[in-house]
């Protein structure tokens, strides 16, 4: 059976007893310690699975003097800027993970990293990936096994890209659709920022604050119920519904503060039936890195 969006833990548990070829990622990451994510999965981790460090391995190498990717080496702007899907396949083939696998997605911070990994699959024209619903401590509640130590030992693969399954917006894009409203080329932006930062009240990590004109505002945390699983499917269609008025879905372009928690947002929108929106990658770490580019407050 293919995974696509999520998987529980009680189907993890079944796909491991299946004989289905499958791997599984630790993505768990801490922006203001980016080390941090690495030693919790040192300290413990789902059998066999692979740790996707996001600044080394889901984000292009940055030169420590400018702060940028080489040009040639991303395919976004930011502060996590996206490698090249060809620099991402040859990553994939080196932890052995193969075109016919199911790949489970987790991390301990409520799918705000383990979703850009999900993303960076389907982008890569990977289907079968999926967000184990309530991350590693929803497996462990439920009595699943965790081992420590480094990762496990693997024989690299030949991964080979596919057509993109998932669209990309670049800044070009966004900025040429900035107040489209007209059907081909209308665009809906929604800011995965918390609403100080969207309303310019405080900005602690890039430098202008503000918004992009005319972005609406959904917190990513907010897909995520008490249980720390994603809330029921109905639950999220009525929320984007209402958030949207009436908007067209495909027409959504999420982004954050580097696209990387916009991700949540995105999911919870194919969970909710609601298909067809892109990432702007760069997110609000390009759009404000140029003084020429609009920007509101409030």
């Amino acid at each position: 059976m293919a995974y696509t969006t999520l998987i529980s833990v009680d189907q993890l548990k079944t796909l491991q007893a299946s004989g289905q070829d499958f791997m599984v990622f630790d993505c768990s990451f801490d922006l203001t310690n980016p080390q941090a994510g690495e030693a919790q999965y040192t300290e413990s981790h789902i059998p066999g699975a692979v740790y996707a460090h996001l600044d080394r391995y889901l984000s292009a190498a940055k030169d420590p003097v400018t702060g940028k990717a080489a040009p040639g080496t991303c395919a976004s702007g930011g502060r996590h800027p996206l490698p090249t899907r060809e620099a991402f396949a040859a990553w994939l083939g080196s932890v052995g993970f193969n075109n016919g696998m199911q790949a489970v997605v987790y991390d301990r911070q409520n799918a705000n990293y383990c979703g850009r990994l999900w993303w960076m699959l389907k982008w890569a024209g990977h289907d079968n990936v999926a967000v184990l619903d309530g991350g590693i401590q929803a497996w462990q509640a439920a009595g699943g096994a965790v081992v420590s130590g480094p990762a496990p030992q693997t024989s690299a693969s030949n991964y080979v890209l596919a057509p993109e399954l998932i669209a990309l917006a670049t800044i070009e894009t966004v900025a040429s659709r900035l107040g489209n409203t007209t059907a081909d080329t209308a665009q809906t932006l929604i800011d995965a920022r918390s609403a100080p930062r969207f309303r310019g009240e405080v900005e602690p990590l890039d430098p202008v604050a503000g918004h992009i004109p005319g972005a609406l505002n959904r917190l990513f945390s907010l897909n995520i119920g008490p249980d720390g699983r994603f809330k029921p499917a109905a639950d999220l269609r009525a929320e984007f519904d209402a958030l949207l008025a009436g908007r067209d879905p495909a027409t959504v372009v999420h982004h954050c503060g580097s696209g990387v928690s916009a991700l949540p947002n995105l999911i919870a929108m194919e969970i909710a039936g609601l298909h067809g929106s892109a990432l702007f990658a760069g997110s609000w770490s390009e759009w404000c890195n140029d003084p020429t580019r609009p920007v509101a407050q409030g």
